[in-house]
Parts: structure tokens; sequence; C-alpha cells
């Protein structure tokens, strides 16, 4: 008996690795030490650039959108997803991305599908100056389901301590920004496909007048990085706290930010709805409130900008072509959100 009758085939692993190497040896940069293979990854911290360091890390999930990867046979977007996913939640509390460590988990290795997540991944890095220095791609046969995976990952960043965006200094008086999401990023699946392939009965190829596009193209517009966007608002100084809107939509993320004593008031209508989230809620009469702690609406991220600053963020990101929306203010009051 041999471990490949028994459903693992190392030498194709050996060489879907070897396609891996490449693609990960695009994203290194001088402080990557050694390559790909060893037991541990090694990345060297530049302590020239950093005065005190703070390290900021933070592992995520791809969820049940590779459900319809999966229906679409469509692989090279998932780990982008994955990655802005990452890169956000680290962006926020101010640090910058240093290198990232994927988990990639089949019944059946394929060399093709493999590669085409990897390559995801890759290009992800590489755009948020982030190097892909390791991870781990197991073959588990009897675990997952034929032509299934399972993608993780953990990403590391650094932060000055004195430049950390905690939410501490966000005050009464303070407005809120909201930038826009590009769908429904990588939260709130199994609610979405049970509305549209379950309730509606929608294939993955087929066209939904309503949204004016394929179900399947919908649902699978990558999450967005806002890494450059984020690093202007710290840079310039003008942002007294930042959330990344993902699970739990803005109800559950914005008070993770919020010190005590202050409430956010968000004012429904401030910003354009995208079609996909009206669609959801018609098809299922989801209500409001639950919509809201589900999905992120069509915001991606929050910032805090107080009064006296707002002109000049406001300035900053016009010259930088990045779409924003007025959303809300901070007023006295518990730690929580209020819609108004």
């Amino acid at each position: 008996m041999t471990y490949a009758e028994a459903g693992v085939d190392i030498s194709s692993a050996d060489r879907t690795k070897d396609k891996i190497k490449f693609l990960a040896q695009k994203t290194f940069n001088r402080n990557v030490l050694g390559g790909i293979g060893g037991f541990g990854a090694l990345y060297r911290m530049d302590l020239q650039r950093w005065k005190n360091p703070i390290l900021v890390s933070s592992a995520d999930g791809v969820g049940t959108k590779l459900k319809i990867a999966f229906e679409l046979d469509q692989h090279q977007t998932v780990g982008q997803d994955l990655v802005n996913h990452c890169v956000n939640d680290i962006a926020v509390q101010g640090a910058t991305p240093l290198f990232f460590l994927d988990y990639f988990a089949s019944g059946k290795l394929d060399p093709s599908i493999t590669a085409d997540v990897i390559e995801g991944l890759a290009t992800a890095c590489k755009a948020n100056g982030c190097a892909l220095i390791g991870g781990e791609t197991a073959q588990m046969p009897g675990f997952y389901t034929d032509g299934e995976y399972d993608l993780a990952g953990f990403i590391v960043g650094a932060v000055d301590r004195d430049k950390m965006v905690t939410g501490a200094g966000i005050k009464p008086g303070d407005v809120l920004i909201g930038l826009p999401s590009t769908g429904l990023h990588t939260n709130g699946y199994s609610l979405a496909r049970k509305l549209f392939f379950d309730v509606a009965g929608y294939k993955p190829t087929q066209y939904v007048t309503p949204i004016k596009e394929k179900a399947g193209a919908a649902l699978m517009k990558t999450h967005r990085s806002y890494l450059h966007v984020i690093q202007k608002l710290v840079t310039a100084g003008v942002t007294t706290g930042m959330a990344h809107i993902t699970g739990g939509g803005i109800t559950e993320n914005l008070p993770r930010i919020l010190p005590k004593n202050a409430t956010a008031q968000i004012e429904l209508g401030s910003w354009p709805v995208l079609p996909i989230f009206e669609h959801l809620r018609e098809l299922g009469k989801v209500e409001q409130d639950e919509m809201l702690r589900t999905f992120n609406m069509g915001i991606g991220l929050i910032a805090a900008i107080p009064a006296e600053k707002f002109k000049r963020a406001k300035n900053l990101l016009d010259r930088a072509e990045e779409k924003f929306y007025v959303i809300g203010r901070i007023v006295k009051g518990e730690r929580r959100v209020q819609y108004i």
C-alpha cells in the first residue's frame, strides 16, 4: 500500500509546489530570508524603518464565497479576496503589511486550480506591498468533497507605537465618512447563497435583471483593498479611528473602535446602497436590522474625521480621486451604532 493509493499524491504536490515557489518569489523583497519550503519562513525586521515597532496580525478565511468559485470554476480572485481582507484588518490600525502566509487544503490536489488560487494570493500581496513567504498546501482525501477546497491566511504588519490608530481619540463632533465596497466582499454569503440559489432559484451563470448582471459575477466581485487610501489618511493625521466593515456589518464592526460614552449616528440613505443588497432584501423579505448586521450594504470602510480636519481630509481624498460619503457623526452616548 502506498500513500498515493490512499489518496495523497506527493509527486503531484511537489510539482505544484515548484509553481507556488515561482509565484511567491515574485512578491519577495530584501527582508525575506531564504525561500519557500523551509520549516519556518524567515523575515528580517528593518529596524531603521521602525523606531518603536508594534507587530499587528490577523487571520481570516474566504468562507462560503468559495462555493460560488467552485460552481463557476473561477479560482483566480479568491486569493485576492483573502489577502485584501487581511490587509484591511491591520491597516485600519495604522499598520503596514509585511508578510502573508496561506493555508490551502483540498481532498485531492488539482495543480491547475491550486496555481490559480496561489497566483491570486501573489497578485494581491504584490499590490499591497507584502511578501507571500510561506504557507501550507494540504491534501486530505475523504475530508473535502471532490473539486472543493478551503482557503485561509495569516498576515503580519508593523506600525510605530506613536502612529497606531486605535480609536481612543474619537470624540463627539467627529465626522464619519464611508468608502464604497465592491459588493459583498467576503461576508454574508451563507444568506446570499440561500436567497439567490434556493429561494430565487438562480443559476450562477444566469443574468439577473434587477442587478443588471449575472448572479455569479455579482457575488464574485473581489474584496477591495483600502490600504492606499488608509495610508493617505494616516500619514496626513486626519483620522482618529477606522473600521473595516466585514462580518456583522456596520452594526457590529463600528463599535469595535468607539471609546466609552461615544455613539456613532449613521444616517441611512446618505450613501447609495448597491442593487445586489436591495435585491437580496426583497428576495428574503429581510428586515432592515438583519441586513445591516449581515452585509456591508455598500460601505467597506468607515473613518472618523475630527470636524476641524474634515476639509483637509476631503481635499486629500478628492485629489486622490477616492469616492467617499459623509454617512454620520459621533455624539455622546453609550458605545453603539444608532441609525437615524
